[in-house]
């Protein structure tokens, strides 16, 4: 008897756009899609669809447009991907069938989205012409233009939108962000389309860059780029309004050029504690997940970009900024020390985990290369061919808030 839920069985027909060495795709196959994921192949415009229980390519597909800095979401089912590029573009692509179903220019300059709580919602984060727009998941219809200006006054020639960063879902049919150039977090409530509920946090600290919600839809975290410290909102209870912290984080430090702004969305987060990468800094910060406050630090080879906790929440897998982007460390959760030091190759950009934490999958850019890694041992189990890889994306995400 087959089981239903996150998996859903079609029958399988890859349209292959490139041709690739891979596993036959077999119009008669039948295949769910809960270990499958999605490669973005930044240089080209095009992504690799990829299952991770036997570390197999299964099609490549072309036409997403600008993918220097693109990354995806999943429907409910995890059959759809929903794919952000830098060109504005939102693209819905059937993983299943490996075909583009839908796709739109809806902006000049997109960083990323967002699915909603009922996955009905996709909603997209823009540089230019700034703001948050909303369309549904079936056919890209918009519903929402939220143009994130100050005080919510109207666009005009005097009134510009900020750039919105840090977007994520939220419990209660919610989408949050922060505004870069007017330092202010946004909760938009969308249980009527058609009347956006927005509640505004202002003067939360300068230049806020990016932002995370943690695993239980409780806490929204915004890095601040003006000035030390994070923005910390509560989301149960937001009365309460934003609260600083670490906010003496940096003070009496070298100040080192910043080759890489950390993104938050890698922040490791376990039971107890927070592993951070200190931006501009050599260490990753270990702060405590109830007082929110700093425990320590923790010594690494170069700045680091992403810190990624595997699923078990055992080992961080620290990756660093260009020049030293050939490194990864690894940190043990227990100790709190560095264990394991690993030369991966150039232009290491991002790691993804399998759902149970026995492998990492590993985007080596300049060697066209996907490494995969057992996560205990660090042993290399295959390299798979990729076209200058970065963002890895597995399915499992559909079903986590924030991601």
């Amino acid at each position: 008897m087959i089981r239903s839920g996150l998996i859903s069985l079609v029958y399988l027909s890859f349209l292959c756009l490139t041709p690739l060495a891979m596993a036959a795709c077999d119009k008669d196959d039948v295949r769910g899609t809960g270990d499958l994921g999605v490669i973005v192949e930044r240089a080209t415009g095009s992504v690799l669809i990829v299952e991770h229980s036997e570390g197999s390519v299964l099609c490549r597909v072309e036409g997403f447009g600008d993918l220097s800095h693109a990354s995806v979401v999943y429907s409910r089912d995890a059959r759809f991907a929903f794919i952000f590029g830098r060109d504005g573009g939102l693209t819905r692509l059937d993983i299943l069938s490996g075909k583009i179903t839908h796709r739109i220019i809806q902006g000049g300059n997109s960083i990323g989205g967002a699915i909603s709580q009922d996955g009905k919602l996709v909603a997209v984060s823009n540089y230019s012409p700034g703001g948050v727009r909303i369309f549904t998941t079936d056919n890209l219809t918009q519903v929402a233009d939220i143009p994130a200006t100050p005080n919510g006054l109207p666009l005009g020639s005097q009134v510009k939108a900020s750039k919105t960063v840090g977007l994520v879902d939220a419990p209660g049919q919610k989408f949050v962000f922060s505004l870069f150039d007017f330092g202010e977090i946004w909760q938009v409530e969308m249980k009527d389309i058609s009347k956006p509920k927005i509640t505004r946090f202002r003067n939360i600290g300068k230049q806020p860059y990016d932002g995370l919600i943690s695993s239980n839809g409780r806490y929204y975290i915004a890095g601040l780029f003006g000035e030390n410290g994070l923005a910390l909102l509560d989301l149960w209870k937001p009365e309460q309004g934003v609260k600083r912290i670490l906010p003496n984080y940096g003070k009496g430090l070298e100040k080192r050029p910043v080759y890489k702004m950390p993104h938050l969305e890698g922040w490791a987060l376990t039971d107890e504690n927070a592993f951070l990468p200190g931006v501009g800094q050599h260490e990753v910060l270990v702060v405590d997940r109830n007082t929110w406050e700093m425990k320590k630090t923790i010594p690494v080879k170069s700045q680091p970009v992403f810190a990624m906790v595997s699923p078990d929440e055992r080992y961080v897998w620290v990756n660093f900024a260009f020049p030293d982007n050939q490194w990864i460390q690894v940190i043990d959760t227990l100790s709190m020390t560095v264990v394991d030091t690993l030369d991966i190759g150039k232009g290491v950009l991002h790691m993804e985990f399998t759902p149970r934490a026995d492998n990492v999958w590993v985007s080596v850019r300049d060697e066209d290369t996907i490494k995969v890694f057992d996560v205990g041992s660090r042993k290399l189990m295959r390299s798979i061919s990729a076209i200058k890889p970065s963002g890895i994306f597995f399915t499992n995400r559909s079903g986590r808030i924030g991601l």
